[in-house]
């Protein structure tokens, strides 16, 4: 058996500066220091409806840009590192802005104009917050074309929120009006808003103390066992009834027949990503719904399937070639087929709503007590998923500190270092203890060690992450597949010779260097993964990254002189995340 690097679902958290010691130690610990953590923009997407009022507020993580003067239709909150131009053209939108308001001050009694408008950006939607002359604020949201399928997005979100106002007391957003079918004439999907109380969380948490922190945490925690109380007939999105899906692809809701399951609505099953529909092509149609877990094995590989491109670029050193990431998929599929035949994993399967981005950029509190929990908003990536999806994720209110390679993080900590350090753990210790304890249908999955459930997660980003990440969690699985307590079949299916696993180690020894030095990027610079900044931090960031790029390569330079040919030039050129340089 292969002597085992970290695991790929850790290996970006546990980072050693030893590794590639001549940049860490020749590049200063932090060339550019920006202020505050980014969130990473995260997927979303959906499909079918009409428009009616309906009764919900602003979502996605959400960038502040100046109000007057910035076009409307383009993206605006910043610049990328990598792809700059292709993901800001991916996120334009042709519509009509004074249309959109005219709408607005329909919704608002009183109202006969828009007096101004602050105008904010995520990854996935433009939102308007707008100031009628009434005194009133409404927020109208546009999603962007890397927000998933036309028409689901807003259908499945606005359905979602309705629902759960339904069945449960959630502090949840007042949606006065949403249109699905871009034909409209405002040109665009939309979804408008009352304004809410309070303030983001994400903007209170700094000037918090302790125990506020975790009484937050605390009360945050216990409203997911009222997300994971209520029970759904199969996996897939939530959409109104009368959502035009075919028939056959919508299970009904046996609770309230206004809704049914449909198709997911992921940017991943629709191949919405910036630049995803010329690299893959197609997408699979087998995006649900699913009623059992082996449909939804098929519909994952299926999906995975039609992610690896047919004529692809291998730009990545260690990225394998189209056939190795179909052969390395279809033994996923064989895995994960027997692995759902475990009583053990059918328990911990169940279906299961939580809220897809259920970060402190989605949380409004009280002004006045930042430990009441106001309105939670941005359901737009929400769906009914597998319990074991959600048993080993942890939202940033209750993270541990991310690691920095380039830190010594054996040096003494100071005082404050230490009370921080200490804060967080209570925070994340309060969070386990209510999603083990509180939780009936998530306590399954987290007693199961997290690497049984990793090839769910990961299938189906083979030829983003490269060969190396899909075969370790299969060498991972394989050492754990004899347990006698979850009783799986013998042979496991993947059965690599001494010359693969030759071969994957060098490969992984690559996709480690590649995890480690973008995750030290993206902690020096406090960007994405995609490399975005704020407009006010483009120059500096773009500098200091072509500075450390310059020493990246000087290393391999000076690493190939010496006749070291695990590193060569041209190599380092490749393993390069940023094209901005």
């Amino acid at each position: 058996m292969l002597g085992r690097p970290a695991p790929f679902a850790r290996c970006i958290r546990c980072i050693s500066p030893a590794f590639y010691p001549a940049l860490y130690h020749q590049l200063p610990p932090r060339p550019l220091r920006m202020g505050g953590k980014v969130s990473s923009p995260v997927p979303s997407a959906h499909y079918p409806s009409t428009s009616r009022p309906f009764s919900g507020n602003s979502g996605n993580k959400i960038y502040p840009v100046p109000s007057q003067g910035q076009d409307p239709c383009s993206y605006t909150a910043g610049r990328f590192l990598h792809q700059d131009e292709l993901q800001r053209n991916a996120r334009h939108v042709q519509f009509s802005f004074s249309t959109l308001c005219e709408v607005a001050i329909g919704l608002c009694q009183g109202a006969s104009r828009v007096t101004s408008y602050e105008k904010k950006e995520g990854g996935y939607n433009r939102v308007f917050v707008l100031a009628c002359d009434n005194g009133e604020r409404l927020v109208a949201r546009i999603p962007t074309r890397v927000a998933g399928a036309p028409r689901l997005t807003t259908n499945s979100e606005v359905a979602t929120i309705a629902y759960l106002q339904s069945k449960t007391s959630l502090p949840l957003p007042k949606v006065l009006a949403w249109n699905d079918d871009p034909s409209n004439p405002v040109g665009a999907e939309y979804i408008i808003q009352a304004h809410v109380d309070g303030v983001l969380l994400h903007e209170q948490w700094p000037q918090m103390d302790g125990l506020q922190h975790m009484q937050c945490t605390k009360h945050l925690s216990l409203k997911i066992p009222e997300m994971t109380s209520l029970n759904f007939p199969a996996y897939g999105n939530i959409y109104f009834s009368d959502a035009p899906i075919e028939a056959a692809l919508k299970v009904p809701l046996q609770d309230d027949d206004r809704f049914c399951i449909g198709p997911y609505c992921s940017p991943l099953f629709w191949h919405r990503g910036a630049g995803e529909p010329e690299l893959y092509g197609e997408p699979s149609e087998n995006r649900g719904p699913w009623k059992t877990l082996d449909d939804y094995v098929s519909g994952l590989i299926d999906t995975a399937l039609s992610r690896i491109p047919k004529q692809p670029d291998n730009h990545l050193p260690y990225r394998g070639s189209v056939e190795e990431h179909i052969r390395l998929v279809n033994i996923c599929r064989e895995t994960m087929h027997k692995l759902v035949q475990s009583s053990r994993i059918q328990e911990a399967g169940t279906p299961t709503l939580i809220h897809a981005d259920y970060n402190k950029r989605n949380i409004f509190v009280s002004a006045d007590d930042p430990t009441v929990i106001t309105m939670i908003i941005d359901w737009q990536l929400t769906c009914v998923e597998p319990a074991f999806i959600y048993a080993h994720m942890t939202p940033d209110f209750a993270a541990l500190p991310d690691t920095d390679p380039s830190e010594d993080n054996n040096e003494p900590k100071s005082k404050e270092e230490e009370k921080l350090l200490s804060d967080l753990s209570i925070c994340n210790q309060t969070y386990n203890v209510i999603m083990t304890y509180k939780n009936r249908k998530i306590k399954p999955g987290r007693l199961l060690d997290p690497t049984f459930f990793r090839l769910f997660h990961y299938c189906f980003m083979t030829w983003r992450d490269g060969i190396p990440a899909i075969r370790q969690e299969l060498i991972d699985l394989s050492a754990l597949w004899d347990k006698p307590e979850l009783g799986l079949p013998a042979p496991y299916p993947y059965a690599p010779s001494e010359g693969e696993l030759a071969e994957h180690r060098k490969q992984y020894e690559d996709f480690e260097a590649t995890q480690k030095l973008k995750t030290w990027l993206k902690i020096s610079l406090q960007t994405t993964s995609d490399g975005w900044m704020p407009n006010e931090l483009w120059e500096d960031a773009r500098e200091a990254n072509r500075m450390a790029y310059e020493q990246w390569m000087e290393t391999a330079r000076e690493s190939e002189a010496r006749g070291d040919d695990s590193m060569t030039v041209e190599k380092a050129e490749k393993l390069w995340p940023f094209d901005a340089r």
